[in-house]
């Protein structure tokens, strides 16, 4: 039987409007009660989690930034991996050339935008951006650097994917969180390797694991797991990358709870 639960959080634990539902929450509550440790597992931001955390009200570890941060279940640094400066650097210096990415920067607890976005400040609730400039962006203490575009043209994204890969490949792990987000972390950077260190601290081992996802940046730490199960909604290249997985419906329907209530409580 599991003894650890690792969720993705957007397209997967939370609604469509990116919250925690009732149903879900009591039975998250409910596999504490049990002893069972409940890890979120996003590429959000800690600061961002964090208040997630409080709604729950249970210690939860928390992999953030699709694993350059893992916070303890007292709000701990117990492992951070940063991008090279010289990545962010240069990565900013290309991405700019493209007036319409929006480009994003984690920095420790700082949330960084090149230009003002209304609608994102609908989308976090108490964690808003601040601006930076381009031609001088931060380059220290940098988690990830992520870039969306408005238009939600995924095929203009994959070909910025194509582009960073040539250039950086070798330093940075990039992948899609949805088909429209391309996030840019250090090489060894992921979900997976974040959470065989915390199940390691916990005594546990990835085959105690049951994690849940539907974003390429998911696709290591399904794999790596004990068990992964994948969204309805999960994007084609993940359901191709783990064509043996299982397959449950939609955070619309509150997909994960209603698992766990079913196969873990």
């Amino acid at each position: 039987m599991y003894k650890i639960v690792a969720s993705d959080l957007d397209g997967t634990l939370l609604t469509p409007e990116h919250k925690i539902a009732p149903f879900t929450k009591d039975v998250i509550n409910q596999l504490h009660r049990q002893d069972k440790a409940f890890i979120f597992a996003t590429g959000r931001h800690h600061i961002d989690v964090a208040d997630m955390r409080e709604q729950l009200g249970i210690p939860a570890y928390m992999i953030t930034s699709n694993g350059a941060r893992v916070h303890n279940c007292k709000g701990e640094v117990i492992y951070k991996q940063d991008l090279e400066p010289s990545v962010v650097r240069d990565i900013v210096a290309m991405a700019k050339q493209d007036p319409e990415l929006k480009i994003h920067i984690y920095r420790n607890d700082d949330w960084l935008l090149n230009i003002d976005c209304e609608y994102l400040k609908d989308f976090h609730e108490t964690f808003q951006y601040q601006l930076f400039d381009v031609d001088n962006p931060p380059l220290e203490g940098v988690a990830k650097v992520f870039f969306i575009r408005d238009d939600q043209d995924h095929d203009k994204m994959v070909e910025w994917e194509e582009r960073f890969n040539t250039a950086f490949g070798q330093q940075t792990n990039i992948v899609f969180s949805t088909p429209w987000c391309l996030e840019v972390m250090d090489v060894n950077v992921s979900k997976g390797h974040a959470l065989e260190a915390v199940a390691k601290e916990k005594g546990y081992e990835l085959k105690d694991c049951l994690a849940f996802g539907d974003g390429m940046n998911d696709v290591e730490m399904l794999s790596m797991a004990g068990k992964g199960v994948i969204m309805e909604t999960a994007h084609d290249r993940v359901k191709q990358a783990l064509p043996n997985h299982e397959i449950i419906g939609p955070c619309s329907e509150e997909a994960v709870a209603h698992y766990l209530a079913d196969n873990l409580l």
